[in-house]
């Protein structure tokens, strides 16, 4: 077969309209998990500090003899905790040409790059709370930031050689150690340990996608089943359930590959000074400016109730 000859054809027109679908198709990641299940308080300065408590330990001793004098015991005092609030901030410049031409897929420029810039600064937050950082009390010249998740946990941890617990009250990180599998055992060792330290059971385990997979390979004493006429095979897990209790797991892609974070997420909050908000700037030339501005911390209400697995391979 051939073309005829002197057929006009679309590679020898001129004029032929673009074809631009009238869509813009976003495929980045904007899931915050974290930050949803958290509570949500209201911070009223720039250091949002808590309190935590526990009770005395059991005794099976406690015992009194009849009609002896009652004297006091010793009382702990409550522990007083804080993070400091982080200023996150999204700013963009669209010129008064920008906004006259048509553009596909969206309407208004600025409110376009409104929600984009807004979905991403929700996942600077979930990062930011998931993150290895020390708090930073910050001045003139240097931003203040929040201590992450991993910075407040010491009581139910897992670490690999050389890996240790930072001090626990957000001030320090914790020092990374020789990275190792993620096995069923160290999951259950610290689920163990949050029980028997706080009594709570956990809800969530946060981890990357390559120990998500690692995860859903534990058996715990069941052994799978795929049934030959359902022409399928199941190839993960989303709950795991022991002997205390069952927990989520819970995929995110701003956790740390190198975590799983074991956490009781009501044990959690997120302190807001200033909520999420959009604010235009001053005007200096042919453009129009704005920034969007949250700031906020992470509250840890009890270290206790929550553990974390460290230092796994992330490939």
């Amino acid at each position: 077969m051939a073309q005829p000859a002197n057929t006009f054809d679309t590679y020898d027109a001129v004029g032929i309209r673009e074809d631009l679908f009238d869509g813009i198709y976003n495929v980045d990641p904007d899931e915050t998990p974290f930050l949803s299940k958290m509570s949500k308080v209201k911070a009223k300065g720039t250091y949002h500090e808590w309190q935590t408590d526990g009770l005395d330990a059991p005794s099976a001793t406690n015992a009194a003899i009849e009609g002896d004098d009652t004297t006091a015991g010793a009382v702990s005092p409550t522990v007083r905790l804080g993070n400091y609030t982080q200023i996150l901030k999204k700013a963009v410049t669209i010129p008064g040409t920008l906004e006259a031409t048509t553009r596909a897929g969206r309407g208004r420029e600025q409110a376009y790059q409104k929600l984009r810039k807004g979905k991403a600064l929700k996942t600077d937050m979930e990062m930011s709370a998931f993150a290895n950082n020390a708090r930073v009390a910050g001045n003139a010249t240097t931003a203040r930031e929040m201590a992450g998740v991993p910075t407040w946990l010491t009581s139910n941890t897992s670490a690999g050689v050389g890996g240790s617990d930072a001090t626990g009250d957000g001030t320090d990180a914790r020092t990374n150690g020789t990275q190792r599998a993620f096995t069923e055992a160290i999951l259950k060792g610290v689920l163990a340990s949050i029980y028997d330290n706080s009594g709570k059971k956990p809800d969530c385990v946060f981890l990357g996608s390559f120990n998500k997979q690692a995860a859903s390979a534990f058996t715990g004493s069941s052994t799978r089943f795929d049934k030959g006429e359902d022409a399928k095979v199941t190839a993960y897990v989303d709950v795991y359930e022991y002997d205390f209790g069952k927990v989520r797991y819970e995929p995110s892609r701003h956790v740390r590959a190198r975590d799983a974070l074991v956490l009781t997420t009501d044990m959690w909050a997120w302190a807001d000074l200033r909520p999420m908000f959009d604010e235009a700037l001053a005007k200096t030339g042919d453009a129009d400016k704005f920034h969007i501005v949250a700031e906020a911390t992470l509250v840890c209400r009890n270290e206790l109730a929550n553990g974390g697995v460290f230092d796994l391979t992330t490939a």
